[in-house]
């Protein structure tokens, strides 16, 4: 059974940073792409930041490009996404996801639960 638990999520002002955490479980972790993304309400979910299975190669959302960096440890089998200059646009459920590419919101096939993110102005 894959399990994919988030963590980190929380209250910030903007211009804060915040790290969200990703534990993977019931797959093979190295295998896989992983993702971030994040649902606001009204809106769809949108991938956020993905990373290929060896960590060589990065996908960012034009919104988040520069202030957002996802990285990855293999041993560990977690994945993490570190933001900075939070915006109040930024707001939202963050979802931890894996799949088959990394750039492709399509490939993706497990999910974790959710961590909701606000940043007040």
């Amino acid at each position: 059974q894959v399990q994919l638990v988030e963590s980190g999520g929380g209250l910030v002002q903007a211009g804060g940073s915040l790290r969200l955490s990703c534990a993977a479980s019931g797959l093979t972790f190295s295998s896989y792409a992983m993702g971030w993304f994040r649902q606001a309400p009204g809106k769809e979910r949108d991938l956020v930041a993905g990373i290929s299975w060896s960590g060589s190669n990065t996908y960012y959302a034009d919104s988040v490009k520069g202030r957002f960096t996802i990285s990855r440890d293999n041993a560990k089998n977690t994945v993490s996404l570190q933001m900075n200059r939070l915006k109040p646009e930024d707001t939202a459920v963050y979802y931890c996801a894996a799949g088959l590419m990394y750039s492709n919101r399509g490939s993706y096939k497990y999910w974790g639960q959710g961590t909701q993110v606000a940043v007040s102005s």
